[in-house]
């Protein structure tokens, strides 16, 4: 993430998820979208311009087409009436293309600045939006959704102008042609309107019922294929096979309900047409019989009725499509209109290392109880700091606040007693660096992931002395590309030790004054973690480290052990003293040793295991 973020802070409230009652009130938010995209002015009036002169030259024709059929004859053909009818189809021609070519253009342009802004939002959503979204809407947001916005500005719109001209402008011709044949034919007029509306109304919930299936299916899709070995291993496929196969069977059944919708319509249509044709043709044939007009004026009108039913099928197809925007607009509208992370306002942050003072936090993910409950301890500069206690006591959550992926609800964390949330956050961070149990990787070679993050260039020296810091220098030169090598999705193509060391090389070059480790070397074989535990303990040197211990050996050296039970702090020590004073501690510790001790060595006394716990230290 090189380039540099954007505001995009929407003024418009988040849209409910119920669709409007009416076009007429999607048409502001809709346009006010597509303003923000800043679409090239010029470009759409001359694509406008292109549109009207396309129409003009198609009411042009029939007009000359009378005069041919009414005063036919060969010698009175001229080369310059067929050079000009000539020029008036060429005219229609190019002007209709180009026209084409320029809303294509805007329409690309305007889904690209709309992208371009989406993507920025959502690398600066906060991590508890994520929480609550499903992967797959969102990525159906930034594909699925964009993709109907382009379709109805390139496709459709450049239509819209002309269409509009070509029936307004036949009918006037109509009325100057024969006003009462033009009268009988607008008798057709509402009755196909009155048919056509309903059917519309049922397309547009069809649509935006295709809309939200193929979101929830894209879910589906991101999280079985991201997955795919948790699926496989797990024996799940019949599972996420039926998961699937009802995603697809509802998309199946609202396309045969699009389709049956769309049955009606275009044979109705075809109805109407034919019987139009019959009636002009016919009260016309009568009235050229009866020399109310001439041929050439029937033929005329023929002509301009094609030039009315052709355009309002695709005026019809305009509003389906612009109802679909609608339908899309108010869930881009939604998510840019969602709080984003402050990336720009706050105080630099000191250079020197300073205390962190956790003050009576309280913090819940917004359901259920609390997970931390007036939590408060000191994390002394330069020095390790241990936390402690059963799963779900807290303890990575206390991480997620000091990295600031949430805000507490009660209480302040400080450094050097100023709130962090004072700070300029992408300097906060930048400050810690964070080595987790999975350690995980981009896509992409060793060097791009070591490298990740950095806004600057990396030279090989540099790249080669952090690699060899976190002893992943041997097995980086042994692969087959050597650090331009790809580690595959998620670094699946290394070993968890691997994946480890990589994580740490990076940390190095980070250079981070505050570490945070969450039992990074728990899901580790016995020459992996001596490795990593190596690698740990050049970076953790002169640095602020607050590790997650699951098991007590890796940190009966710390300079202190916050020991949390239930969310909340019980115990503040080392270990020798937690172990002597701290009931709850004092279990914790003889029973991970009666664990860890060979199945027939398990009878020593507390002592004994409170002497082999203290000497493994941590390296």
């Amino acid at each position: 993430m090189t380039a540099p973020f954007t505001s995009s802070a929407s003024s418009a409230s988040p849209a409910s998820s119920a669709p409007p009652s009416g076009a007429r009130a999607s048409w502001r938010p809709f346009l006010a979208l597509i303003r923000q995209t800043r679409p090239s002015v010029p470009v759409i009036a001359c694509a406008l311009v292109l549109s009207l002169a396309t129409a003009g030259a198609g009411l042009v024709v029939p007009m000359m087409t009378r005069r041919l059929v009414d005063g036919f004859s060969f010698s009175d053909i001229r080369p310059l009436q067929i050079a000009f009818l000539v020029g008036v189809f060429l005219l229609q021609a190019a002007s209709s293309g180009i026209a084409i070519f320029l809303m294509n253009k805007v329409g690309q342009r305007v889904v690209y600045r709309l992208r371009d802004r989406l993507w920025a939002k959502l690398l600066r959503l906060p991590v508890s939006e994520f929480d609550r979204s499903r992967t797959g809407e969102l990525i159906s947001r930034m594909t699925n959704d964009t993709g109907i916005v382009r379709s109805l500005i390139s496709e459709h719109l450049s239509t819209l102008v002309s269409s509009i001209l070509s029936i307004v402008g036949s009918v006037v011709l109509l009325f100057v042609l024969d006003w009462r044949m033009t009268l009988l034919l607008l008798v057709a007029v509402p009755l196909t309107v009155g048919a056509l509306v309903p059917l519309g109304r049922a397309m547009i919930r069809i649509s935006r019922s295709i809309q939200d299936e193929n979101a929830s299916f894209t879910n589906v899709l991101a999280q079985v294929l991201s997955e795919i070995r948790l699926v496989k291993s797990s024996g799940a496929e019949p599972l996420e096979y039926e998961r699937g196969r009802g995603g697809i069977r509802r998309l199946f059944r609202l396309g045969v309900k699009e389709g049956l919708v769309t049955s009606i319509t275009a044979p109705l249509m075809s109805i109407v047409i034919m019987a139009l044709l019959v009636v002009v043709v016919g009260y016309g044939g009568m009235r050229v019989s009866s020399g109310g007009i001439s041929t050439g004026e029937l033929v005329a009108f023929v002509l301009y009725l094609l030039q009315i039913v052709f355009p309002l099928s695709q005026l019809t197809t305009f509003f389906t499509q612009f109802q679909k925007a609608v339908g899309a607009t108010e869930r881009l509208i939604d998510l840019l209109g969602q709080p984003e992370e402050d990336y720009d306002s706050g105080q630099p942050v000191p250079s020197d290392d300073r205390e962190i003072r956790v003050d009576g936090v309280t913090f819940s993910y917004g359901y259920g109880e609390p997970v931390l409950r007036d939590v408060s301890f000191a994390i002394p500069p330069g020095k390790v700091t241990a936390l402690v206690g059963p799963s779900g006591s807290g303890k990575t959550t206390l991480f997620a606040l000091l990295d600031r992926y949430y805000e507490p609800g009660r209480g302040v964390i400080r450094f050097g007693g100023t709130p962090i949330s004072d700070y300029r956050l992408p300097e906060w961070r930048s400050r810690i660096g964070y080595v987790s149990q999975e350690s995980p990787l981009v896509s992409g070679s060793v060097r791009d992931n070591i490298a990740y993050g950095l806004q600057r260039e990396i030279g090989d020296e540099e790249l080669r002395r952090a690699a060899a810091m976190a002893n992943a220098d041997r097995f980086v030169a042994e692969l087959p590309d050597g650090d331009r090598t790809e580690v595959g999705e998620r670094g699946l193509k290394l070993s968890g030790g691997q994946r480890q060391r990589i994580g740490i090389a990076r940390a190095l070059l980070r250079d981070p004054r505050i570490l945070m480790l969450d039992e990074a070397t728990s899901s580790l074989d016995s020459q992996s973690e001596a490795a990593v535990q190596d690698a740990l303990s050049r970076l953790m040197r002169g640095r602020t480290t607050i590790v997650i211990a699951h098991r007590l050996s890796t940190v009966v050296d710390a300079d202190q052990i916050v020991f949390l039970d239930h969310g909340r702090v019980t115990g503040i020590g080392t270990h020798e003293e937690l172990y002597r004073g701290h009931p709850l501690y004092r279990r914790f510790a003889d029973q991970q040793f009666r664990e860890r001790a060979p199945q027939g060595d398990r009878t020593g006394t507390d002592n004994a295991a409170l002497q082999q716990l203290t000497e493994e230290r941590w390296p």
